[in-house]
């Protein structure tokens, strides 16, 4: 009873779990961004149209199977054409289309709109892992699936990397994606991105985290052998935290200084040998 329970519960259900996909999902990711905001509410609207959809087909072959069958209508029709029904058959799917593909242009404009970007990332797919660019701090990491072995507690198997892509929450990101070598498609479900890494060619798009998080997702296009590990993993933090974590990335003055004397003393060495 219990398991019956929790899969009506389960096919009901207008949420799920957010950031991740879990174990008997059937719905989309919750959303994270304006983007997926707008494509899970269009989904809905889709999902209403097709229940209507189903639901006179099936009431119509109901009626014709009843209305039509050998015993209620012994003497078959021999009509060949009505006016009036092809009329409806032709004119009925072109306005559904026309109420569907309204609100579609207006989501495909939104998410391909120009504006000023709070940050830019680079991201460069390769077999099979991810280089990320901040171009504006002037550094960039690779990004390697956590293997099995390796994996700590609360992490996610096939989903955890040992570098993530570190956002402040409520910035205008654009992002820049390209490949190196094939195809990739750099895609994450709860931000509505889903973006083909494609060699000489930089294709662009972008995002905006709402609340701090971390969001994961997946090559999306089949690259070779290693195309199941290749996975992605932005966290949303604070600026504050921002801040500190792009600390890291600068090489403060007394390391320089200590990389210096380190050279200096190799290269008196390399003299006196």
């Amino acid at each position: 009873m219990k398991k019956i329970v929790c899969l009506i519960l389960v096919i009901f259900s207008t949420s799920s779990h957010a950031y991740s996909p879990h174990n008997w999902q059937m719905n989309l990711q919750e959303a994270a961004s304006p983007v997926m905001e707008q494509l899970s509410s269009f989904h809905q609207f889709l999902l209403y149209i097709i229940f209507g959809i189903v639901l006179f087909v099936f009431a119509l072959m109901a009626y014709v199977c009843i209305r039509f069958s050998k015993k209620n209508n012994p003497v078959p029709s021999t009509t060949t054409h009505n006016v009036l029904i092809e009329i409806i058959w032709t004119v009925v799917p072109i306005i559904i289309l026309a109420i569907i593909v309204v609100p579609s242009i207006k989501i495909l404009y939104f998410m391909e709109q120009k504006f000023d970007p709070d940050m830019t990332i680079k991201v460069v797919g390769h077999q099979w892992y991810w280089e990320y660019e901040y171009p504006e701090h002037d550094f960039s990491f690779d990004s390697y699936i956590i293997k099995d072995e390796d994996l700590k507690p609360g992490q996610l198997r096939l989903f955890d990397v040992d570098n993530r892509v570190i956002v402040p929450v409520g910035a205008n990101v654009k992002v820049l994606i390209t490949s190196y070598d094939v195809i990739h498609s750099w895609a994450v479900p709860a931000l509505g991105i889903k973006t083909d890494a494609v060699p000489g060619r930089i294709n662009e798009t972008w995002f905006r985290i709402d609340k701090p998080g971390v969001y994961y997702g997946q090559c999306s296009e089949i690259c070779g052998i290693g195309h199941g590990f290749m996975p992605i993993a932005v966290e949303a933090v604070s600026k504050l935290d921002y801040e500190k974590w792009l600390l890291k990335f600068k090489a403060p003055p007394e390391t320089e200084k200590n990389n210096g004397e380190k050279k200096d003393e190799q290269k008196q060495r390399a003299q006196a040998a």
